[in-house]
């Protein structure tokens, strides 16, 4: 085992010297140096204990002993690549359809989701055989070039939109075009997508797909209203695409009434290919790519072999294997829902004492708290939600981040063995500590700058329309100096 023996200053300075600077950590300032986790706690290099809210990938909690000795055992008896004949990999995948509409029932083992979602694109265009795909605004896939390609989230900071990626608005109902006063935000955000079909034929161009996490994450912990995946999946499907929902951060029982969350939009809605990873091996890199029989037949036909080395591989798929286990002895779905209400409410709560929350949101174990600055123009307090982030790991050894466009939007994605007491506690120290040292609400003058400076930040004033609208909607009733 690998031993605790550097000091944290000196560690820091090495990963400085060896370790690309593009590669972050969390809490730059004061990083934390963590040697050992079990369940939803990390332990620092003096033994101090921090709750972690944000380690999704570890989805039944660090180091659970049921998956590291299913691992151990496998890895000790044989690990070999899927060219050669084995148990676990049609067992895995007989697991995983069992737990699916019966129609996506082909299934490719990678290694994460990144790949995962990479080859979905790839079965979509060569099923297709057209290039074009819309995503969803703020929206992120993976790191591939292919991906970075079709995450607004990251192509805005480099190289710009390709003329084959078509992005549509976020369906947020707390801060988009459409918002929670609107009748029906799921047909309407739709429209917005059939629209942009429409624009996209008019170039003479086709859709391949439509991509989209089934709970946009970094767009901030976004729930899709009802109706919305349905309506848009008649719309791209009419166009000659394909639907394709991404669970890489939403996946296998997080949400908690159902396995998947795009099982939230109802029993008549099914994507076509669906993408998953990050908790699928409890932090073994692990992730898949499910679809139908006439999906992977075209990508059959194409001639090429499909081939991963490690994906499917004896060791990754008993580790998948133990997961569901757990998932399912611990009732860990169950938990999901009941912590994440609890959770919830209690926030919710906390918004009628403090202005400065703006929103509460969420299902299951996949919650958001949106800070504002003011309620009436929902301006983001970005710098409040970071000085939150970094009061809760300094003064209650609490890990949480943030996400969102303005990244205002404090999340929680805690392993899910995260428990009722974890909450209170969360909870209270938010109240007691964090938000009681949060500066008075910004006035219109000073709103406004912080929200230009953002947008011109991030690039947005010039890409989509749609910024200005959110933008005009977002200071809806300032003075202007």
């Amino acid at each position: 085992m690998a031993q605790d023996t550097f000091s944290k200053e000196e560690t820091l300075a090495m990963r400085r010297r060896l370790i690309g600077h593009s590669c972050r950590l969390f809490y730059s300032d004061d990083p934390v140096k963590i040697i050992r986790a079990r369940g939803q706690y990390l332990y620092d290099e003096h033994g101090k204990r921090y709750l972690d809210c944000i380690s999704n990938v570890q989805h039944v909690g660090h180091c659970h002993p049921s998956i590291t000795e299913v691992a151990a055992a496998q890895m000790d008896l044989l690990n070999i690549n899927t060219r050669f004949l084995h148990d676990n990999m049609v067992q895995y995948a007989d697991r995983l359809a069992a737990s699916l509409p019966d129609k996506l029932c082909i299934f490719y083992f990678v290694n994460s989701g990144s790949e995962a979602n990479d080859l979905a694109l790839r079965l979509a265009q060569q099923y297709t055989q057209h290039q074009d795909v819309i995503v969803l605004d703020h929206a992120y896939h993976g790191h591939l070039m292919s991906l970075i390609d079709i995450s607004p989230y990251k192509f805005r900071k480099l190289s710009g939109q390709k003329e084959w990626v078509h992005v549509a608005p976020l369906p947020d109902t707390y801060r988009g075009l459409y918002r929670e006063d609107h009748p029906n935000p799921g047909d309407a955000y739709a429209d917005t997508v059939k629209d942009l079909i429409d624009e996209v034929h008019s170039k003479g161009r086709k859709i391949s797909a439509f991509f989209a996490e089934s709970l946009p994450s970094v767009g901030g912990q976004i729930i899709m209203p009802q109706g919305y995946s349905t309506k848009v999946a008649e719309y791209v499907h009419s166009a000659g695409g394909v639907f394709v929902a991404d669970e890489v951060q939403t996946g296998f029982g997080r949400v908690g009434t159902h396995f998947w969350a795009f099982q939230l939009q109802g029993e008549g809605f099914c994507p076509d290919i669906v993408t998953m990873g990050k908790p699928m091996g409890n932090g073994h890199p692990l992730a898949c790519v499910a679809t139908t029989v006439e999906i992977a037949g075209a990508f059959t036909a194409n001639g090429v072999e499909y081939f991963n080395t490690f994906g499917g591989n004896p060791v990754s798929c008993a580790i998948g294997l133990a997961v569901l286990d757990v998932i399912e002895k611990e009732d860990l779905r169950r938990n999901a829902t009941k912590v994440g209400a609890h959770l919830k409410q209690l926030l919710t709560q906390l918004q009628t004492r403090h202005d400065i929350i703006g929103h509460v949101r969420g299902i299951g174990l996949f919650v958001g708290l949106e800070l504002v600055t003011d309620r009436r123009t929902r301006a983001p307090a970005t710098k409040t939600a970071a000085e939150v982030v970094k009061r809760l790991k300094e003064q209650d050894r609490i890990c949480v981040s943030t996400d969102g466009p303005w990244e205002n939007v404090v999340k929680f994605k805690p392993p899910m063995c995260f428990s009722i007491q974890d909450a209170d506690l969360v909870v209270r120290c938010i109240d007691q500590n964090e938000l009681k040292y949060c500066s008075k609400p910004l006035n219109s003058t000073k709103h406004l700058t912080l929200t230009l400076q953002i947008i011109t930040k991030r690039s947005m004033c010039n890409i989509n329309q749609v910024y200005f609208y959110q933008f005009s909607q977002d200071t809806r009733g300032m003075s202007f100096q």
